[in-house]
């Protein structure tokens, strides 16, 4: 009975890459160091997997950024404004890709699928030179190899490669990225016999693309990739991977009958259904990886109820040809239980992070092979009636709270335009007001003060006067910037949900259990466990002491329920809405406290509403109408005068622009310049949008300092498609993982090139 894991996570179980990598961003260790580092997570995770018995372990899932920017260099796709010769790709084109350098920007980052990891978007035309750049999945083979693990090399599969791709800038919208595939698989041959040169017998293609709404063409497009590769692929087992959700029958048919493959993987935890169309339908002498432990949560698996689904499986497939796996790779999970001191006892029983799955996965392929531990099963049965029983999980009157919430819309009385007049009476602004998004520069001191105060080795005293000085601070240099609109620069917080989250009630936290989220940055999600409720205000200490050094309106920072669940694991006892529902109403009497308490302007983030999509066009609607409502609960109940602001995230939304108008807000602030206006299209094809809107004018995730012009020009390109009074200015992120050396030039030339705007329009009219 064998076992796999799909995919392990990069950053090790103290976030040893993500030191490496900034040590060698910041010049102070070598290209050397950060290969030492990189080459022992490898090895100590392909160790581990082997210790525990796994009999398919991955390759090449491990990555310095992200794997799809991995699949652009072995193809040598590199764009060529990085002016890159041929040649195996270095550290130096890999990271100017990743991040940009000091002459050109970034490649476009996006979500990877509905999770909140990101990846580089490859950006091709009918121009592109594919060769083989990168040996990186056979190096990688071979070095497990040498350390006596004999692996399964992963690859992206190139169909999803493609379809994850977009049209690189100046190539025509609607060129097919499909077309290039003929110039694509000569370059995956060649890294298919290197591997097989090497002595692989396994190989995997992750092709999750299968499990989005795929019409025919894109469909065929799987069946001409893999008829071309099958030649290369003989003498080879070959897996097909698919995660995230259930395939949809007309893509399970797709899969189930392409040329020269011998396995498919599916996530059986997201994807229910897939489960109806194997029993209705499996290729006879092929391998079932069935995806039982879940890659995505922390959870511990329900071994009982996985047992009887195998067991299921077998009498449909086969022993021989069932193999456990996990649903999707455990880059989305915690890396290790073991370091959590923290947490207590009984929650703790409740979990498993990363290096427990793999555990999991190998107790369920011994079970059914007729070596059942006995014991480990009993204790995960008595955790799972422990979890179902334990007074901490429910409060009776949250859940009267929540459910009483089924009959209202929870809209403000009044329309925006309305609203936005009695604001403006109230606030006296400019056009094109200026803003910032919330965070300020995280300073070493400022974090090492947050760590003395957690660990009480100085007084709240000691630590409110530093917190103090640093707001002060921020907000004195706002107005030296004269920025209109302040913020406090959250120098109190370590993250826009934990803050929350260590306030309410029904979340426990971690000590390391870090997820990555895009190169080097990861987050270190809360756990929902029980019902949520807020025991006393969480922000108005600090919201009003900021606004007493100003006369300038300070506005009061909290992040949205949606995006306090979508960034967090999620309880699995209930439907998401539900728990969602409850953080709404947590978040709404915090609204109301600041509104009290003096506090004109009030902005709840969103970041994370469109991530949290479902896959499948069918499901959107549901998820819309929950979320936007969830939202509105927060603050339906405040005065005309009182302006809510949000803020959202990486995505595209120009399919979500009709629920983001739902959404009511007075203004909203946008990333945007990382994707490159797309964003503005929306308007331009005409949606009327009367609310106020601030679509980011640079880009912070880049060291890069934007001049006066650049940004004016960016502020034109919108003023063409958005009315003037609607504009805001604003960066297109929080700044706290910036340098005050590059946010202070920065903003200035954000201010400059809103008042030279100002200059113009006055002038002009």
């Amino acid at each position: 009975m064998a076992s796999h894991i799909v995919g392990y996570p990069r950053m090790g179980p103290k976030r040893e890459l993500k030191f490496a990598l900034e040590s060698f961003w910041d010049g102070k260790s070598t290209a050397e160091d950060l290969k030492k580092v990189a080459a022992d997570l490898r090895s100590s995770i392909w160790k581990q997997m082997s210790d525990a018995g796994i009999k398919y372990i991955p390759s090449n899932t491990f990555s310095c950024y992200d794997q799809v920017l991995d699949t652009t260099a072995l193809l040598g796709a590199v764009p060529p404004r990085y002016n890159w010769t041929g040649g195996e790709i270095g550290f130096d084109t890999y990271f100017s890709m990743a991040r940009g350098n000091a002459s050109v920007p970034a490649m476009e980052m996006t979500k990877w699928f509905d999770t909140n990891y990101h990846f580089i978007v490859p950006e091709l035309g009918p121009e592109v030179k594919f060769s083989y750049a990168s040996h990186k999945a056979v190096d990688e083979y071979k070095e497990a190899k040498a350390l006596g693990v004999d692996t399964v090399p992963v690859l992206v599969g190139p169909v999803s490669y493609l379809l994850l791709s977009k049209p690189a800038k100046g190539v025509d919208k609607t060129f097919s990225l499909l077309s290039l595939l003929d110039k694509i698989l000569p370059v995956y041959k060649e890294v298919i016999a290197d591997l097989k040169a090497a002595g692989a017998s396994w190989i995997q293609f992750d092709e999750p693309t299968l499990v989005l709404d795929l019409d025919s063409h894109k469909l065929k497009a799987f069946s001409d990739a893999y008829a071309e590769l099958e030649s290369s692929l003989s003498g080879l087992n070959v897996l097909i991977e698919t995660y995230f959700a259930d395939v949809p029958a007309e893509a399970y048919k797709t899969l189930t009958s392409l040329k020269g493959v011998t396995g498919y993987g599916f996530d059986l935890v997201r994807g229910t259904k897939t489960l109806e169309l194997i029993k209705g339908d499996f290729p006879k002498g092929k391998y079932l990886f069935a995806g039982l432990v879940d890659g995505r949560n922390i959870w511990a698996n329900d071994l009982a109820a996985s047992v009887s689904t195998l067991e299921e499986l077998t009498a449909l497939v086969g022993k021989d040809h069932l193999v456990v796996s996990t649903s999707c790779s455990l880059l989305h999970t915690a890396v290790d239980l073991v370091n959590e001191t923290k947490l207590d006892n009984e929650i703790k029983s409740w979990l498993a992070f990363a290096a427990q799955k793999i555990v999991e996965v190998n107790a369920l392929a011994k079970a059914l092979a007729g070596q059942k531990d006995e014991a480990f099963f009993a204790s995960n049965a008595q955790a799972h009636a422990s979890r179902k029983s334990s007074p901490r999980v429910t409060n009776e009157a949250v859940q009267k709270a929540a459910a009483a919430l089924k009959g209202s819309d929870h809209r403000r009385a009044t329309n925006v335009s309305a609203r936005l007049d009695a604001q403006q009476k109230k606030l006296n602004l400019p056009i094109l007001p200026t803003t910032t998004i919330g965070s300020f520069p995280q300073t070493v001191e400022l974090r090492r003060v947050r760590r003395e105060y957690k660990a009480n080795k100085i007084s709240e005293e000691e630590y409110v006067k530093a917190i103090k000085e640093e707001i002060s601070k921020v907000v004195k240099l706002q107005e030296e910037l004269d920025i209109d609109v302040l913020v406090h620069g959250e120098p109190e917080r370590n993250d826009m949900v934990e803050y929350f989250g260590e306030q309410l009630s029904g979340f426990a936290f971690t000590v390391n259990g870090w997820v990555q989220s895009y190169g080097s940055r990861c987050v270190k999600p809360p756990i929902i466990y029980g019902d949520v409720s807020r025991p006393k205000a969480m922000t108005v200490f600090w919201s009003t002491m900021a606004q007493s050094m100003t006369a300038r309106p300070m506005k009061g920072m909290l992040t949205g329920p949606v995006t306090i669940l979508n960034w967090s694991f999620v309880r699995v006892d209930q439907p998401r809405f539900e728990t969602c529902y409850q953080i709404a109403l947590a978040i709404k009497d915090e609204v109301e406290d600041l509104e009290k308490a003096g506090i004109n302007v009030i902005q709840i983030d969103e970041a994370a509403l469109r991530e949290g999509l479902p896959l499948r066009k069918s499901e959107h609607a549901f998820y819309l109408d929950w979320s936007v409502h969830s939202f509105r609960i927060t603050n339906c109940g405040v005065q005309d005068t009182t302006q809510i602001h949000t803020h959202m995230c990486y995505s595209n939304f120009n399919d979500i622009i009709q629920s983001i108008i739902d959404m009511d807000a007075d203004v909203i602030t946008i990333e945007n310049s990382r994707s490159d206006e797309k964003l503005l299209s929306v308007f331009r094809e005409g949606v009327k949008y009367g609310a106020g809107i601030g679509p980011g004018v640079y880009d912070i995730h880049s060291p890069r300092i934007p001049s006066t012009e650049e940004i004016a020009d960016r502020i034109n390109k919108m003023l063409a498609v958005l009315e003037t009074n609607i504009l805001w200015v604003n960066p297109d992120c929080g700044l706290k993982t910036r340098k005050y050396a590059e946010v202070n030039p920065a903003l200035k030339n954000m201010v400059a090139a809103a008042k030279l705007l100002r200059t113009q329009l006055a002038s002009a009219n």
